[in-house]
């Protein structure tokens, strides 16, 4: 059983105690994705270096929220997890945003090669949450997602 010590405790307090420090801020002004029911605040990865950088070195991700990757056209997609830490699923959308595929679980890479996860259909949009989201919720294949605050291009 892990103990903290005195000289930990106040600082613990203090992390519980700050809204701030659980995740991103969120304001009415937030991207978000609502899939299965639930809102996701959502980073978006629109250009090629953010969608290469993507989640890669984070060492872990509040509940509920996620990074959505937006392309500019319809196209099979292939993701992978180099320098990803933790697991994530992986949900691939067309342009009319209805899932097409999911990659549950996908595991971080420890070494090259590193396993693909491929869309095995056109897809438009890219949508990484927590490994086990996607169960949780009984999100599948044909789910309909919508968008809020996501840039004039994508709406």
């Amino acid at each position: 059983m892990r103990t903290i010590s005195l000289l930990g405790a106040p600082l613990l307090a203090a992390v519980l105690a700050c809204p701030a420090c659980a995740g991103p801020a969120t304001t009415p002004d937030t991207p978000r994705v609502t899939l299965g029911g639930h809102a996701f605040s959502v980073e978006l990865a629109t250009t090629p270096a953010e969608q290469e950088h993507g989640l890669m070195e984070r060492t872990s991700m509040p509940a509920n929220h996620g990074m959505l990757f937006v392309f500019q056209d319809e196209a099979p997609r292939t993701f992978w997890m180099k320098n990803t830490l933790i697991p994530l699923d992986i949900l691939y959308f067309d342009a009319g945003r209805h899932l097409v595929a999911i990659q549950a679980d996908a595991q971080p890479c420890k070494a090259d090669p590193c396993k693909l996860y491929p869309s095995h259909a056109p897809a438009r949009y890219v949508l990484e949450l927590n490994a086990g989201t996607t169960a949780r919720l009984g999100v599948r294949k044909g789910d309909a997602a919508t968008f809020s605050n996501v840039s004039a291009g994508t709406q």
